[in-house]
C-alpha cells in the first residue's frame, strides 16, 4: 500500500515537467516562470520537511501519511482551475507542503515493521516505487495532455490519489514506534500512557549523533548529483550526439531508473546483510556505492561515444539505487526510534534545499562559463566528498551512536 502512494508521490510531482510545452503555449510562459514551476514544489518540500518530520513524531503515523495524501491529490485535481501564471504557481508550492509528510511518517512506519534483519530490504523495494513513479508520471501526463489537454492530467492522477487514500483509510495498519526493534530497540508506549516528546527533545536526539548529521550532509551531496544528471543529461545528449528531444529525454531518464530499479532490493540485501556484521554497515554499502560512481558521473560528461555515455548513465542508476536503499535505513540506525520521523525531515531538508535546490542553477552557471560536458564532470568530485564523508560516518561514529541507541532502550 506504501509503494502505491510512494508511486503517486512522485508520479503527481513529475507530470508538469512533461506539461510543459502545453503550459507554455496556453499561458505564454517565460523559461524563467517555467523553472519556477519546479522550484516552488522543491523549496517548499524542503522548506516543511522538518516540520512534517517532527509532526509525525507527535501524531499517529497513518493519519499524517493518508492526510497528506488526500491533501495534495486534492491540490492536484484543483490545479486545472489556473489560468495564469500566479495561481499556477501557488499550486504547484501547496503541492510540496502536502506530499513533505509522506516520507518522514512511510519510512517510521517501515521501520517499525522491519528491524535490523529486513529494514534496507524492505525500504529498497519500497523505493522501486520512486523510480517508476518518476517514469510513469511524465510518460502518462504526456500521454494525457496531448490528446486530452494537460488539465486532464492533473485531474486524473489526483482522482487515483483519493481513491487509493480509501484503501490506506481501510486497510493501513500503525505497529508501536520501535516494534520491530529485535531487542535492539524498546517499542515506544502508545495510547493513553504514551508519553509526550517535545520538539525540542525530538531535535537533541537527532543533533547529538554525528554519524546521523554527516549522512545528511552525505545526502545533501548525493542528491546535488543526481539532480545535475536529471536535470541536465537530456538537454546534454541533445546537443552533443544529436538526439531527438524525444529520445534524448527518454534515454537521460529511463535507463538510469530502470537500473535503479534493480538496484535498490539489491542494495538493501547486501546492507542488511552486512549490519550484522558492523553497525555502520548500511553507510559502508552508501560509501562504496558513491565512490564507484565517480567514475561514471565523470564519464557522462566526458565521454565522446553514446554508447559509453548511456553505459554510463545505467551504471550510475544501479549504484543509485544501492544508496538509495540505505537513505533512511541508515539513519534510523542511529536515531531513536520516537525521532525516526524528525531524522527523515531533516535529512529531506538537507537533500532539497543544500543539494537539489541549488544543482541545476551551479552547474548552468559553470556550462556559461567553461561548457555543460565540464560542469557534469565536475560534479564527480561531489560525489567523490559525499563516498568518504559516509565512511567516516560508518568506521568512525556509527559504533558509537548505534550502541547509545541500545543504552537508552535497555
Amino acid at each position: 500500500m506504501l509503494w502505491c502512494v510512494c508511486f503517486f508521490n512522485y508520479a503527481d510531482r513529475e507530470a508538469i515537467f512533461s506539461l510543459f510545452p502545453l503550459l507554455q503555449k496556453e499561458m505564454h510562459l517565460t523559461l524563467l516562470q517555467l523553472g519556477l514551476l519546479g522550484s516552488a514544489f522543491a523549496w517548499v518540500y524542503g522548506l516543511a520537511a522538518p516540520l512534517a518530520g517532527s509532526m509525525v513524531d507527535r501524531v499517529r503515523r497513518k493519519t499524517a501519511i493518508i492526510g497528506g495524501l488526500y491533501a495534495w491529490s486534492t491540490i492536484t485535481i484543483l490545479t486545472p482551475l489556473s489560468h495564469s501564471f500566479l495561481p499556477l504557481l501557488a499550486f504547484m508550492a501547496a503541492e510540496g507542503l502536502g506530499e513533505t509528510f509522506y516520507y518522514p511518517g512511510s519510512m517510521s512506519l517501515i521501520s517499525d515493521y522491519h528491524g535490523q534483519a529486513t529494514r534496507s530490504r524492505a525500504m529498497g523495494l519500497h523505493q522501486t516505487g520512486v523510480y517508476l513513479g518518476t517514469i510513469a508520471g511524465g510518460f502518462f501526463a504526456g500521454w494525457v495532455g496531448e490528446r486530452y489537454g494537460w488539465r486532464s492530467s492533473f485531474v486524473s492522477f489526483g482522482i487515483l490519489g483519493i481513491l487509493l487514500g480509501g484503501i490506506l483509510t481501510r486497510w493501513l495498519r500503525e505497529p508501536p514506534r520501535g516494534a520491530a526493534g529485535n531487542g535492539e530497540e524498546r517499542p515506544a508506549p502508545e495510547g493513553p500512557g504514551k508519553k509526550e516528546v517535545r520538539v525540542k527533545e525530538l531535535l537533541s536526539m537527532v543533533w547529538r549523533s554525528p554519524s546521523a548529521v554527516l549522512l545528511m550532509v552525505g545526502f545533501g551531496c548525493a542528491n546535488f548529483v543526481a539532480l545535475v544528471l536529471l536535470t541536465w543529461m537530456p538537454k546534454f545528449l541533445y546537443d552533443k550526439f544529436h538526439l531527438s528531444l524525444v529520445m534524448a529525454g527518454l534515454s537521460a531518464t529511463l535507463f538510469p531508473q530502470l537500473a535503479s530499479m534493480v538496484g535498490s532490493p539489491l542494495g538493501g540485501w547486501l546492507a542488511d546483510r552486512l549490519r550484522t556484521r558492523t553497525a555502520g554497515g548500511r553507510m559502508l554499502i552508501q560509501a562504496l556505492a558513491l565512490c564507484g560512481g565517480v567514475p561514471c558521473v565523470y564519464l557522462c560528461g566526458k565521454t565522446m561515444s553514446i554508447r559509453l555515455a548511456l553505459a554510463a548513465l545505467v551504471a550510475w542508476g544501479l549504484l543509485k539505487g544501492f544508496y538509495d536503499a540505505n537513505i533512511f535505513a541508515a539513519a534510523f540506525d542511529v536515531v531513536p526510534p520516537t525521532a525516526r520521523g524528525t531524522a527523515a525531515g531533516f535529512m529531506n531538508l538537507v537533500g532539497w534545499l543544500g543539494g537539489g535546490g541549488i544543482a541545476p542553477v551551479t552547474i548552468g552557471l559553470l556550462a556559461q562559463r567553461y561548457s555543460l560536458e565540464v560542469a557534469i564532470s565536475l560534479a564527480s568530485t561531489v560525489y567523490m566528498a559525499a563516498g568518504m564523508i559516509l565512511l567516516v560516518a560508518a568506521i568512525s561514529f556509527a559504533p558509537k551512536d548505534a550502541a547509545h541507541i541500545i543504552r537508552c532502550s535497555s
